[in-house]
């Protein structure tokens, strides 16, 4: 008797719709597979994200996007078969709903902003999930973008859950639109009297001692005005790792204080607020030895600058910086690509060809010569390890700036190309590796200063260089 009771409690109509009565056991029924359908449609996307659509090689945000379009479609097509499984007629809905549609759409025009804007933001694609973005004063990457909101994770672990209208509706700096490059600015006023090649000098080389800054597009200093406080300048150092641009900042910020301490550089204002205590050099002193003579002194020393005015020196202080290195420094190993071009001011450096069974010392650049241009012009690594074979300080240009220097001063240009026809053993260490690139010809051995000024020619033409067999030039791709 209760059993009976329970199956006509379950399946008495409750009320009509249309030609068709719905009791209780129907409405659970419809809410069950509803569930199922949600649950199947929410599994279906994180199969797609997580794993499918991962031997595609697309990135996440594309991944994340496609996937919820993809769960979003199954869960509409489910309902409606449902809905329609169950002898629902739409039919005799329409009224009911346009009834409410009227009310609803006035109280939802909020929730329905939302969901056209987090279809917006999944279709375009401009904002992806783990973009690092700045949006008003916050700044994260962005964990999830659903329908209705988006999840941004801060740097001190929040998690901020925004309107999409609102990502929608506003300026949003996304820091990995195209790359995760970008560029870190350091702003430094000093005194007025201070040197200006002097701070530069000091810019560049806490640039070019950072493993995260980039050779190309290669570390800038720039003397941003002459202000009432002293000497405003401003360095420019592009990394590849933008979301770490704190870090960044933080030690150039350590290297530039440290680098104008020790040559005597005082800040703005220092004398009144923080006195900058000068190094004593005394005897046993490293850092009386760091730096013997600014590069406004050195450089002109060179054979390839001794011809150089005011202004072109100029340039060339801010194109590189000094590097100073105790002997068995190892600077380059062999089979590494190169990221910058070296001169020795003072000391030597060997370049040792390593094997698994020897290594052999081919040959030592002493003060006056220099290394690293066939790497940086024909994108080939080097054939050997550069090691300094004595407490030595050298010029150090990173890949960027010696193009420039290359394309805006012939003369040094000249120098380069008649130093490695001069050199034969270096060319020839480099003889495996060019000829596999298709980059060498028997004839090219024969007139090395000919074939260098030819490569060298096409690449600051933006050309890939050409292959010569036997004195006969065939075009190939480098």
């Amino acid at each position: 008797m209760t059993l009976e009771r329970l199956q006509r409690f379950f399946t008495v109509p409750l009320f009509p719709l249309g030609p068709q009565s719905f009791s209780l056991l129907w409405v659970l029924q419809v809410l069950l597979l509803l569930v199922a359908v949600s649950l199947a449609a929410r599994l279906l996307k994180r199969l797609l994200a997580g794993r499918v659509l991962r031997w595609f090689a697309l990135p996440e945000g594309r991944r994340e996007a496609f996937a919820t379009l993809v769960s979003l479609a199954l869960a509409a097509l489910g309902y409606v078969v449902v809905a329609q499984g169950m002898g629902l007629d739409f039919g005799a809905l329409a009224v009911l709903f346009g009834a409410l549609g009227v009310g609803v759409g006035f109280g939802l025009q909020e929730l329905t902003r939302n969901l056209s804007s987090g279809l917006t933001l999944l279709m375009e694609g401009k904002l992806n999930v783990g973009d690092l973005i700045e949006f008003g004063n916050t700044t994260g990457y962005i964990r999830e973008i659903s329908i209705r909101s988006t999840v941004i994770r801060t740097f001190q672990g929040a998690e901020i859950v925004v309107p999409n209208s609102a990502i929608t509706n506003a300026p949003v700096k996304n820091l990995s639109y195209q790359s995760p490059d970008g560029r870190v600015d350091v702003e430094v006023t000093v005194a007025h009297g201070s040197d200006p090649l002097a701070v530069t000098e000091v810019l560049l080389e806490a640039a070019l001692a950072e493993p995260s800054v980039l050779a190309d597009p290669p570390p800038k200093v720039l003397l941003h005005g002459l202000q009432v406080q002293g000497l405003a300048f401003e360095l420019w150092a592009w990394t590849s790792a933008i979301q770490a641009s704190l870090s960044l900042r933080s030690s150039l910020n350590y290297a530039i204080e440290q680098g104008l301490r020790e040559r005597e550089i005082e800040l703005a204002g220092s004398r009144q607020q923080v006195q900058l205590l000068p190094v004593r050099r005394g005897q046993g002193d490293a850092s009386a030895t760091a730096h013997p003579d600014p590069l406004k002194l050195a450089l002109p020393e060179h054979p390839c600058f001794r011809t150089m005015d005011q202004r072109h020196l100029r340039e060339l202080v801010g194109s590189g910086a000094r590097r100073s290195v105790g002997a068995g420094t190892v600077l380059v190993r062999q089979g590494e690509e190169g990221r910058c071009f070296h001169m020795v001011l003072h000391g030597a450096v060997d370049a040792i060809h390593e094997t698994e069974q020897v290594s052999r010392k081919l040959f030592t650049f002493v003060a006056g010569e220099f290394f690293g241009e066939l790497p940086l012009l024909l994108q080939v690594p080097y054939p050997t390890t550069m090691v300094a074979a004595e407490d030595s300080t050298l010029f150090v240009v990173p890949s960027g700036s010696f193009h420039a220097l290359l394309a805006s001063r012939s003369d040094f240009a000249d120098a380069v190309a008649l130093e490695v026809a001069r050199r034969r053993d270096v060319l020839r260490s480099y003889e495996d590796s060019l000829r596999q690139r298709g980059l060498l010809g028997d004839f090219d051995l024969n007139h090395p200063l000919q074939w260098f000024r030819e490569r060298l020619r096409r690449v600051l033409a933006g050309r890939p260089p050409v292959a010569t067999i036997k004195g006969e030039e065939a075009d190939t791709s480098a």
